[in-house]
């Protein structure tokens, strides 16, 4: 029974036709590519994540973005690869099924339904937020019980009683609340709406949403030069010493959570592959000219941003607006304010876009029920799809915060980049095509093991106590000074799972290398999982532990329904 079981798990598919579900419209080129990955890459990070993240690692944030771009070059080439091969909807989740097999394909699909749907509920709060500001700036006031999410509200009410530190706008949305049989009516009106407004536009058609795209990135990247030009004046020196916060390099990558799940924009520009004119040629240019205007603009507003203010304050959702308001720039956050609800939108956008294009891709293969792989006749595009889309993200913003859903993001985008990076291992060699992106070879027999055990050397010689301190699990005493007992679990626990995961990660590296000696893998597939490996370290407890549960969760409906409904499986 079991080796049948394990047999058939990992049936992989080795026909793609795109036209067995209708065809879509193809009529994205590099620009159009290249501006839906800079829309989902600096969207909600430059506008709000990256707060966060400076606020953990400080102005050392910048050496964060080089590990990210660094890892997301690798996954860049490789999602290339396998766009130029498989030029068809269903990013990682069709490589992975290419390359891995079936339950591997499920395993990618269903993590980034997390990635994607679960993404866009935090953008959308972070949107509502933005808006609301925004209308107050202009002179109209939301009741607070209209932009405020429940859970939140309800949390401030609880901590008032319990004599703790509670949000007062959040306090007030449940005190001024209307109240029927009890039940508090506390909900956030704008991220409904804009969920609500993103979904029509996504289902009337890609062209109508690229033409709405292309003009708020434009906006957008206009605006974050602007207010980098302008901070520039205003950066103070003593905000940037010390460059590495009190928590070390640890504290550097405990940013990665809340920036990285932003690079799913390059997932979502390979979703679509089969609206794009050349594919072949356009997708993997679409990916790098993305990465490398984000990654500049990335680095250079973090220096921006911890040089305005001590980078202890930047734990806010509106950095942008935050720094300016204290600076006193107060015509630039105006500016700020408008483009930020446009930057918003056009996460919002792609990452509705991409959702609904896996779930047309996983139908197409029997994994999911026929009816979300319809292709709706007038406006060609994957309509059922995108409505179920629509409502996975609505529903949720009725009972879930920001930091609760911020949670599931980043480590499904990194687990479906180290899949992909690893599918190109498994992929055969084949015949250059003309005007198609080959991956180029690189012997990875004796290169990898020797800059593995190159780098371990390196760090002996000048960190001798590294390897050391990842078996010692007390933070140091520096950092806990001043903490009350919940801020000092949150410290432990995030050395241990750092210490951890960092084990973990130098086992995988040697396991890497063995197999490298062994079969002479490609060194740039095999850099590009070593990397994404290093960044899941820098995950919290918190993140693996909703990973996991959404990740048991999806294998109970891949055995329940896809394993027996499969194409594969029924020949």
């Amino acid at each position: 029974m079991l080796p049948g079981v394990w047999k058939n798990i990992r049936r992989r598919k080795t026909i793609f036709a795109p036209e067995e579900a209708g065809a879509l419209h193809r009529v994205l080129g590099v620009r159009d590519l290249t501006v839906l990955g800079i829309a989902a890459i600096i969207g909600g990070g430059i506008f709000s994540s990256v707060g966060k993240a400076c606020y953990d690692g400080g102005p050392a944030v910048i050496l964060l973005f080089l590990i990210c771009a660094v890892a997301c070059g690798f996954a860049a080439l490789c999602y290339a690869e396998f766009a130029s091969r498989i030029p068809v909807a269903g990013s990682a989740y069709t490589y992975a099924y290419a390359s891995f097999g079936e339950l591997f394909a499920w395993i990618i699909g269903w993590a980034l339904l997390m990635e994607y749907s679960i993404g866009n509920i935090y953008v959308a709060f972070s949107w509502s937020g933005y808006f609301t500001h925004l209308l107050e700036n202009l002179g109209l006031k939301i009741p607070e019980w209209l932009c405020t999410d429940y859970r939140s509200a309800k949390a401030a009410f609880e901590a008032m009683l319990q004599n703790s530190k509670f949000n007062a706008a959040e306090l007030a949305a449940w005190n001024g609340a209307p109240v029927i049989n009890g039940f508090h009516i506390v909900l956030d009106l704008p991220a409904l709406l804009i969920n609500a407004i993103i979904t029509w536009l996504v289902f009337r058609g890609v062209k109508e949403s690229r033409n709405a795209g292309n003009w708020m990135v434009g906006l957008k990247v206009a605006v974050i030069i602007l207010v980098i030009v302008v901070g520039v004046f205003y950066v103070n020196a003593e905000n940037l010493t010390p460059f590495m916060p009190e928590t070390g390099f640890g504290g550097v990558m405990a940013g990665v959570s809340a920036v990285f799940f932003t690079y799913i924009g390059f997932d979502a520009v390979s979703t679509m592959a089969e609206e794009s004119r050349n594919p072949q040629r356009d997708l993997p240019r679409g990916m790098f000219y993305s990465l490398l205007i984000c990654t500049v603009l990335y680095i250079l507003i973090s220096l921006v941003l911890t040089g305005m203010v001590p980078y202890s304050q930047l734990n806010v959702d509106d950095p942008l607006a935050m720094v300016l308001n204290v600076r006193g720039i107060h015509w630039l956050e105006y500016i700020v304010s408008i483009s930020a609800v446009a930057a918003m939108a056009s996460v919002l956008l792609v990452f509705q876009m991409g959702q609904p294009r896996i779930w047309m891709s996983m139908s197409r293969d029997g994994l999911l029920p026929k009816k979300f792989s319809e292709v709706h006749p007038k406006y060609k595009t994957p309509g059922f799809s995108t409505i179920v889309t629509g409502l996975v993200v609505g529903i949720p913003i009725l009972f879930t915060d920001e930091n609760f859903v911020l949670d599931f993001t980043s480590i499904g985008t990194l687990f479906a980049f180290v899949l992909v990076c690893g599918g190109v291992l498994l992929l055969p060699d084949r015949a250059k095509e003309k005007g198609a992106f080959h991956l180029p070879f690189v012997p990875a027999r004796f290169s990898f093991p020797f800059i593995v055990f190159g780098i371990a050397a390196c760090l002996f010689i000048f960190l001798p106590n590294y390897f050391f301190s990842l078996f010692n699990f007390t933070p140091p005493a520096d950092a806990l000074k001043g903490m009350s007992a919940a801020e000092l679990a949150e410290e432990y626990s995030k050395l241990a799972t750092y210490n951890i995961s960092t084990l973990i990660f130098w086992a995988s590296l040697l396991c890497l290398s063995v197999f490298s000696l062994i079969r002479n893998w490609n060194l740039l597939p095999l850099l590009g999982v070593s990397t994404c490996l290093y960044l899941l370290t820098g995950m919290t407890a918190g993140n693996w532990f909703w990973f996991f549960v959404w990740f048991s969760l999806g294998l109970c409906i891949y055995f329940a329904y896809g394993y027996r409904k499969s194409k594969l499986a029924n020949g």
